[in-house]
């Protein structure tokens, strides 16, 4: 079968290495483009084409299936690769790209641990645990207390990367009053 005058395996053929050459340039500069196409996504739209015209010019070429048939079993075995690329590889990579960060001004009012004690008028040293992980942080005495190593400290400000933190225990007795 021929559309425009060529033979569709040539159509298909060329078809693969445009939009394989599209995909290609789209992994190294697509994050340029994802601000501004975002209801868009066109790695799933490229991935489409792509193996749409590589499994049409596969069969074309190895098979004498009508052309038609090709052409739907293409489009339908692009639809389900691109639909498993979507659900369990980027859908996946978009959500841990936002749960790992984290801001100094999101730790304030959190619980911590320290790990080494916090002296009078010096530095010590805190762990915070969460889903995204662990975070130790340098710290001091917001009080000018000594605070012991292995106690519960919560964390009240923080400036320039270093904790200002006070005894947890402190804290709910002021409090519960």
């Amino acid at each position: 079968m021929e559309l425009f005058g060529y033979p569709l395996s040539t159509i298909y053929l060329g078809s693969f290495i445009i939009f394989g050459c599209i995909t290609f340039v789209y992994i190294l500069f697509g994050d340029m483009l994802e601000a501004a196409l975002d209801f868009l996504h066109p790695s799933l739209i490229l991935s489409f084409l792509t193996i749409g015209s590589a499994s049409g010019y596969l069969l074309e070429v190895m098979t004498d299936i009508n052309s038609w048939f090709i052409l739907v079993f293409s489009a339908l075995l692009s639809l389900l690769l691109v639909t498993l690329l979507n659900v369990f590889i980027l859908m996946p990579i978009r959500s841990s790209e936002e749960s790992l960060v984290y801001r100094d001004e999101d730790l304030k009012g959190r619980v911590g641990t320290v790990l080494t004690t916090v002296p009078t008028d010096g530095f010590g040293e805190i762990l915070i645990e969460g889903i995204s992980g662990r975070i130790s942080k340098s710290a001091i005495s917001m009080d000018n207390k000594p605070i012991s190593q292995g106690e519960k400290v919560l964390i009240i400000d923080i400036q320039k990367g270093v904790v200002s933190v006070m005894r947890y225990e402190q804290v709910e007795q002021t409090y519960i009053h």
